[in-house]
């Protein structure tokens, strides 16, 4: 997939056009939202061209004529020409200098005139000789941030998210069944695991021409260059920046190489010596019988079967319990995402979403949901476009009238997003919140608080009786942001003396709740809402990666309150 490199030039065209003339506003925009669509979009915009042609990718928000072309230029020659005269100019790697805290365009544009850094590398060296601080504007204490950030961002740079790389699995896997030389592919690993990141990805295929499936998986558009290449193992390095491993394993031992590839090491050590107390010998190559005789398995189902142990969904196998579990026959029935009925954090161009109610009501109805929750910033989030008192009532009529016109195809719910000031307040009065079907709050401000007082502001939220969810509850940025702190064990016993719900925001950068604080909150027997915080249409497909965690986390159906039906959830909320 060439989406991400696309939305990092476009962004990159956007930094420099702000150093250029920071007045270019609308341009600068332009190349931002259009960057963040293509980046999120779970398809490859090679194939939206190939189907499609341009108009297919004017269909995205965003994707005006004269983008669609630029990146119909860069799918077909590898280049954009803007791009390339203004690096000529600007011969900085914005992308990833401005990954690291507290170090913008601007501010990286400055260090190159000043000290000639260009890239990670000579931020680094210009670091460790203290020539930062020299420069006007930053200073010792500046100097500090940025080591930290290099420092975080090195650290994350070895795994990747997991809305990133599954994608990419997928496009590959895609391109290798079409091919007709394999005859069945699945994904492995990590991924399959739905871990929020992931260091590598793991594909596994049957195929009766091996090494001609290896040529053609080593030279698929995705690959960037060839680590390791053999009859029945090949190593890429993909062009998102990724390494990819592709086994070509024999039909009979298919399950057992599966379920070796899937679970985490601790997990496949337990079920291995499981095998070997039964009287079986289990690794990649097969389930062995007394007699060195292979048991066939065509998937992982069938090696638990014969192991005498319920089958526990790849999202669990973490050795977190499941073992036990599974051979007393008592595992949960993880929530699916067919369980889903609707989306209740989802924001419009009322605060800083980029399609309407009623384009996002009629994209979740497509979706098959029942009902969709409107949750557009407070007036706190200034940067996002927040809603005064004044403007939210505008709101709540514009809701009302998409449901006048929709709404007995699907519900559109009235709430906010609605900030959790540093006391613990919301950032609406008690009129706007009676107006909500719901009320929904979040932290996005303050984010340093010391334990005890963030842990005090939430509490302190939560007893308010004013709230139904708290969204995002640890409000951090998987890879670029720290979880804010909080005494969880407070908090979630909080929700439950208050009947509060836990979002689990689908979000790929945020997870949150993640899974192992959701295995905590579910022991005090909390709801759940697996939402996506969508910003536009596309983001509704985020769900899959919020269901993921919440597999994870153990969650079934009865834990998820947007599993309900519309009656149902709004007596539950009623009732609370």
């Amino acid at each position: 997939m060439e989406n991400k490199r696309i939305g990092e030039i476009f962004d990159e065209i956007a930094d420099i056009i702000e150093i250029e003339d920071s007045k270019r506003i609308f341009e600068i925009r332009a190349y931002r939202k259009a960057a963040l669509t293509i980046r999120e979009l779970q398809e490859d915009v090679a194939g939206i061209l190939n189907k499609k042609g341009i108009k297919g990718l004017m269909e995205f928000s965003g994707i005006g004529e004269g983008l669609a072309k630029k990146i119909e230029e860069y799918v077909k020659t590898g280049h954009i020409k803007k791009y390339d005269e203004l690096k000529k100019k600007y011969p900085i790697d914005f992308t990833s200098l401005t990954k690291v805290r507290g170090l913008g365009s601007k501010k990286a544009f400055k260090l190159y005139k000043e000290l000639g850094i260009k890239d990670m590398k000579g931020l680094q060296e210009a670091i460790k000789k203290n020539k930062v601080r020299s420069i006007e504007g930053f200073g010792e204490k500046s100097e500090d941030v940025l080591k930290k950030g290099v420092a975080s961002v090195e650290a994350a740079s070895s795994r990747m998210l997991l809305g990133t790389a599954l994608p990419e699995a997928e496009a590959i896997l895609h391109k290798l069944l079409e091919s007709k030389l394999v005859e069945r592919a699945e994904i492995a690993g990590s991924s399959r695991r739905m871990k929020e990141t992931v260091g590598d990805l793991d594909i596994l295929i049957i195929s009766e021409k091996p090494e001609e499936a290896m040529d053609f998986a080593t030279r698929i558009d995705e690959v960037e260059s060839v680590l390791l290449k053999g009859p029945t193992k090949s190593t890429v390095w993909l062009k998102i920046g990724l390494s990819c491993d592709i086994r070509v394993v024999p039909k009979e031992s298919f399950g057992a190489a599966m379920q070796y590839f899937i679970g985490n090491k601790s997990h496949n050590v337990k079920v291995r010596q499981i095998a070997i107390k039964k009287g079986y010998k289990l690794n990649e190559y097969g389930l062995f019988d007394r007699r060195e005789k292979i048991i066939e398995s065509q998937n992982e189902a069938e090696i638990y079967k014969i192991l005498g142990m319920a089958y526990p969904v790849p999202e669990m196998r973490e050795d977190r319990g499941e073992i036990d579990l599974a051979l007393q026959d008592k595992l949960p029935v993880p929530v699916a995402l067919g369980d889903i009925c609707g989306d209740l954090h989802v924001h419009s161009t009322n605060s800083d979403g980029a399609d309407t109610i009623e384009d996002m009501a009629l994209a979740a109805l497509k979706l098959g949901y029942k009902y969709i929750g409107m949750t557009d910033h407070s007036k706190s989030e200034y940067i996002a476009r927040g809603m005064d008192e004044q403007r939210f009532a505008k709101y709540v009529n514009e809701i009302e009238k998409v449901n006048d016109k929709i709404g007995k195809q699907i519900t559109v719910f009235k709430s906010a997003e609605t900030d959790i000031l540093k006391d613990g307040s919301l950032d609406f009065s008690k009129s706007a919140l009676k107006e909500m079907d719901y009320v929904l709050a979040s932290i996005h401000t303050s984010l340093n608080m010391d334990k005890e007082s963030m842990t005090r502001r939430l509490v302190s939220c939560i007893e308010s009786g004013d709230v139904d969810i708290i969204a995002h509850p640890t409000s951090r940025l998987i890879n670029s942001r720290e979880p804010i702190k909080l005494d969880l064990d407070k908090v979630f016993q909080a929700a439950k003396d208050n009947n509060v719900v836990m979002e689990v925001n689908s979000q790929p950068e945020r997870l949150d709740l993640n899974d192992e604080s959701i295995i905590k909150a579910r022991e005090y027997g909390l709801k759940f809402s697996i939402n996506t915080d969508s910003h536009r249409t596309q983001h509704l497909m985020f769900m899959r990666y919020g269901v993921g965690t919440a597999r994870r986390g153990w969650l079934e159906k009865n834990d998820v309150i947007n599993t309900l039906n519309t009656e149902n959830l709004l007596k539950f909320l009623k009732k609370r």
